[in-house]
């Protein structure tokens, strides 16, 4: 049979088939494959949006509901003085780039500082905050703000980093443990150097992964990560060995790759060229504050000697950036005292940290690192990728536990963040069973994460009985930095008016700018002390004498943040 055309007619069968055919050609083409990725992207992108979202809206709640912590007066008060005067005299002991990221938001603040103003950092933070006629939880909130949105594009670096190791998928799963690690949001939250530091270091190992195949994009970009890094925090100095060499296991693969030869010329060469921007972008941090670098070595920068001090005159860095590390090294010459597991002690545990960490972090969060860490040492797709996640973040835990302060997991900040990205090789995993435990133990992190909101800087997990036990087992930045005077104005005035108040506070608050009326316990006879008697939790880890004394004549009555107990005397 012929149509009216006079070709052959097909058959129907025939004709369903040619159909097919044509149809199935169709979803082959370029076109069609490129709209199908973009529609299976939607989905990848909303949870991405939302779990950024879910963590913006914890780290702005924590920022406006706490007061200052210890450390983030002195860096606000320094940042006002960057801005207003130039001038480089304050908190050298560290760089200048995290701060000057804090002032970006401050200054819009319109913050009044005295210039004549002559006393210590601590207390330009004090004058500034509570008295040069400024809002202190307005400033505080601004200069937060800068921090929680550098929080959140590391976020997207963790999901990029990790989905280029195993997927979307595991994009998604990486991204989901860092948005809920509690300690991410605690310290993404405040107007401190340890966040923004561990972020800039895995932001450079993640370009250093990807310059495997693009070497001339994305080194320089390392680079100037690393160097970054470098200028917030000098602990960031332990990782700059291993990110340089790094940057010749890229070069050699990339050479590999397009079938160069293996001659160590190039490798030395993208060596040199990370340094040197390194040198730069620290140089550019101390000249973006104070363009004629103006300093004078204080009395106050304790002399190094030995191999510490050669290693710190050869440091091709500005004299404030050299004199800051002898300082830290001072520090680490000094004996702190430190609290764990219900035991105060002098010095320092080599354990503290892990045994921190322990404490709190997500028992599902635990699980998945390990597992996570386990596949990409196991699975031979994601071993190349070991070296980049895990050898930086084990180097810099090794250097951080070696340190002299046992004051808080945020010294290991860096750990939920690289750890994250590995734990994504837990979806690389090729077992029936390895998608529903994935999926179950991030709910539990979800859940244990959400269960503590608002209270992430005091968070435990649940085999440590939760927030409310935390300070029976860690202190300082742990648990209590000051951060809930102003919650604790709220429990005085609602549920105790009028009484007498006797505080014990560790902070950088002034109490009475939030309308406490309170006087020192350790001040007055025993017998006189009567009324409420108000501790930081933190004091109450290391107290001895006194006010050891005056605890054990107290009756607990209430918790302020889990960070402040209130007794009854």
């Amino acid at each position: 049979m012929t149509d009216a055309t006079g070709h052959a007619r097909l058959p129907p069968v025939a004709r369903e088939a040619v159909a097919r055919s044509r149809r199935s050609v169709r979803s082959r083409s370029p076109a069609s494959v490129a709209a199908r990725r973009r529609h299976r992207r939607w989905p990848f992108a909303l949870a991405v949006v939302a779990l950024l979202a879910e963590m913006a809206a914890a780290m702005v709640t924590a920022a406006l509901k706490q007061t200052p912590t210890i450390d983030e007066p002195v860096y606000v008060g320094t940042a006002v003085v960057y801005l207003q005067q130039h001038s480089l005299r304050y908190n050298p002991e560290h760089p200048p780039l995290g701060k000057l990221l804090i002032g970006s938001g401050a200054a819009f603040a319109r913050p009044r500082l005295d210039p004549a103003f002559t006393g210590s950092q601590e207390a330009v933070g004090r004058h500034l905050l509570y008295e040069s006629g400024n809002d202190a939880g307005r400033l505080m909130l601004l200069a937060r703000l800068p921090v929680i949105v550098l929080t959140l594009l590391f976020g997207l670096v963790v999901f990029a980093f990790a989905r280029d190791l195993t997927g979307p998928v595991g994009g998604l799963a990486a991204l989901a443990l860092y948005a809920f690690s509690p300690d991410v949001i605690a310290h993404g939250s405040l107007a401190t150097l340890d966040v923004p530091a561990a972020g800039l270091l895995l932001t450079s190992v993640w370009l250093l992964w990807r310059a495997r195949r693009r070497p001339l994009l994305y080194l320089p970009l390392a680079g100037v990560a690393l160097g970054a890094a470098v200028a917030t925090k000098m602990s960031a100095l332990a990782a700059v060995p291993v990110l340089l060499g790094l940057a010749v296991v890229s070069v050699r693969h990339a050479d590999r790759t397009r079938g160069a030869g293996r001659g160590v010329g190039r490798g030395l060469m993208a060596v040199a060229g990370m340094a040197l921007t390194v040198v730069v972008v620290v140089w550019a941090s101390y000249l973006a504050v104070d363009p004629r670098l103006r300093w004078a070595t204080s009395g106050n920068v304790p002399v190094v000697h030995g191999l510490r001090g050669l290693a710190v005159d050869w440091l091709p860095f500005p004299r404030p950036y050299r004199d800051g590390m002898r300082i830290q090294f001072g520090f680490e010459d000094a004996t702190w005292s430190g609290f764990l597991f219900g035991r105060h002690y002098q010095g320092s545990l080599w354990y503290y940290l892990p045994a921190a960490l322990l404490v709190k972090t997500p028992l599902g969060m635990l699980a998945l690192w390990s597992a996570g860490a386990a596949a990409m040492v196991a699975v031979s797709r994601l071993r190349p990728a070991a070296p980049y996640v895990l050898v930086p973040m084990a180097v810099l835990l090794a250097a951080a536990m070696t340190g002299s302060r046992d004051l808080g997991v945020r010294y290991a900040i860096f750990v939920p963040m690289f750890l994250a990205v590995a734990a994504a090789g837990a979806v690389a995993v090729r077992r029936r069973w390895a998608p529903a435990v994935t999926t179950a133990a991030l709910l539990f992190v979800a859940v244990s994460s959400l269960r503590a909101y608002p209270y992430y800087l005091p968070y435990s997990n649940e085999a440590f009985g939760g927030p409310s036990k935390t300070h029976l087992r860690l202190h300082d930045s742990n648990v209590d930095w000051g951060q809930d005077l102003g919650r604790l104005a709220d429990r005085l005035r609602q549920r105790y008016p009028g009484e007498r108040v006797w505080l014990v506070y560790k902070g950088s608050g002034v109490p009475s700018s939030y309308g406490i009326d309170a006087s020192d316990p350790l001040t007055a006879p025993p017998d006189e002390v009567r009324g409420l008697l108000v501790v930081s939790n933190s004091s109450i880890a290391k107290a001895d004498g006194r006010l050891a004394a005056l605890l054990d004549d107290s009756d607990p009555i209430d918790q302020v943040g889990h960070s402040i107990t209130i007794h009854r005397r």
